[in-house]
């Protein structure tokens, strides 16, 4: 039916579908209807045929559905499932299920072969893809809420099992024998299904097991670094303290040597799986008279060690269900022989395991661009606004070709980097670039995401603002952009003078 305007006297102007009259001066339409004058519609009888719509039709209908809406809220509610509930079953579907909390997202396809991985490297991200999509992902939103990952332990245990854990150890010590590059693809994997797991796992086998592993001694690797890759054992790394964060060396904890012990006295802040861990490697002052950079030893410790205790666990914006904590160690006695690296030597072993450290966390927001990118662009070809997706909508595909390009070049970089740590050419300034460029550009990519999300975006039972949270903390973590800005100027620097 063709409206074409509402005359003075609130009939409708209607054009008869069958275009054989103008029925504006016709007899009372009836809310819009066609007049009944009109043959053409109702028969010589007057009486309304079946196919032309009565306005009231149309409202006792809508009256109808909106009764039996309002009946269906008020039974969820009664029943406990609450208007929450509600407006989930609401959500539209995909193949994938719901857009949010409840649903397995699908997935954007990355395409490794532009990359230039192996077959074996492919069939590596089939693998943790696969397992933490099943095993992770469908918690992350319920980690974030309440901070805590209650299948952590069993978590570990699996991932042991699948040998991701020693990724970079030598199999004699149960780890996989496996490249950086091929530890890049379990962070970029475990973080696209939940960030804050996926950093737990990065302090545990590149900031323990690869300090160990390439620092230790034998009998050291042989006693640590077994349960730590089989995941009977939780690793981190304690280095920054309340006034000794971008400054690490500026450290005040104390080792003075007793017999064949050290005693250490201070404290450690910001600490990765400090209330979860077994085995720590900890950084502490041994030489008071000596510049601050020549005066530090590496220690393993172990947390069941009387003297060590947690003070607090911090409330963190993102990376939740990664207990991050404050260390206390009151007269805690450590064997010489669990000295890594050798006395005063610790300066060399923690700047050399930064740059694998920030090498192999700048996977975690490369992982985090292509969760957001996974949830963006499956609801841009999902959401309809003024009759089309509105991933059909120019700005919006400017804005995925961004964010796509971006995540790509972040890809491309990584590996890279990885490559050349591979071959033995790990170098500060490439290490601290990547990880800054790509941490830059996640919480970007997030916001994006966002953006395309619009309202959907900024509420909780979408996965976006978790992803932009958990993005947010590695333009801090493992040095400030600040500082890594400053530490590729300097090299820049150095090669021109």
């Amino acid at each position: 039916m063709l409206l074409s305007n509402v005359s003075s006297n609130n009939h409708c102007h209607v054009l008869c579908p069958t275009l054989s009259h103008d029925t504006s001066n016709d007899s009372s339409c009836n809310f819009g209807c066609l007049p009944k004058s009109c043959t053409s519609c109702f028969g010589s009888s007057g009486v309304r045929r079946e196919f032309i719509p009565r306005a009231t039709d149309n409202v006792i209908s809508a009256v109808r559905k909106y009764l039996i809406l309002c009946f269906i809220m008020a039974l969820r509610i009664l029943t406990g499932r609450g208007l929450r509930a509600v407006f989930a079953a609401n959500i539209p579907k995909s193949k994938g299920g719901l857009i949010g909390a409840q649903r397995y997202l699908s997935h954007y396809p990355i395409d490794d072969t532009v990359f230039g991985l192996t077959e074996e490297q492919k069939k590596l991200r089939e693998t943790v893809f696969n397992f933490a999509q099943k095993e992770l992902a469908p918690y992350a939103q319920q980690i974030d809420k309440e901070d805590n990952f209650k299948e952590f332990r069993q978590f570990y245990k699996k991932m042991g099992d699948l040998g991701l854990l020693g990724v970079t150890a030598n199999p004699e010590y149960g780890g996989t024998g496996l490249s950086y590059l091929d530890h890049c693809i379990v962070m970029e994997e475990l973080s696209r299904a939940a960030g804050g797991i996926a950093l737990s796992y990065g302090a545990h086998s590149n900031l323990c097991i690869n300090q160990i592993h390439r620092n230790g001694t034998e009998e050291q690797k042989q006693k640590y670094l077994p349960k730590l890759c089989s995941g009977d054992h939780v690793g981190g790394l304690a280095m920054s303290e309340p006034g000794a964060g971008s400054d690490v060396v500026s450290m005040k904890i104390k080792a003075e040597k007793k017999g064949d012990y050290y005693v250490l006295n201070g404290t450690k802040f910001w600490i990765t799986n400090g209330s979860v861990a077994d085995v720590l490697v900890v950084y502490a002052k041994t030489d008071f008279n000596s510049k601050p950079q020549h005066g530090i030893t590496a220690f393993i410790i172990d947390t069941k060690s009387e003297g060590f205790s947690v003070a607090q666990k911090l409330d963190k914006l993102g990376m939740r269900g990664s207990p991050t904590c404050e260390l206390v160690f009151q007269d805690l006695k450590v064997p010489a022989a669990n000295v890594l690296g050798g006395v005063n030597k610790g300066v060399y072993v923690l700047m050399s395991g930064l740059d694998y450290e920030r090498l192999v966390l700048a996977a975690g927001p490369v992982g985090l661009m292509q969760a957001a990118v996974d949830v963006s662009f499956d609801y841009a070809h999902q959401r309809r606004q003024h009759g089309k997706l509105i991933g059909e909508f120019q700005l919006l595909q400017g804005k995925m070709a961004d964010m796509y390009t971006t995540l790509n070049a972040c890809r491309s970089y990584l590996y890279c980097v990885a490559r050349g740590a591979d071959a033995g050419a790990a170098n500060s300034k490439d290490c601290a670039g990547v990880i800054l460029y790509c941490a830059e550009k996640a919480t970007q990519v997030a916001l994006d995401a966002i953006q395309i999300l619009g309202g959907n975006g900024y509420i909780n039972e979408y996965p976006t603002g978790r992803i932009m949270r958990d993005a947010k903390l590695y333009e801090i973590g493992a040095g400030t952009s600040e500082v890594r800005r400053w530490l590729i100027g300097r090299a820049l620097n150095k090669e021109y003078s």
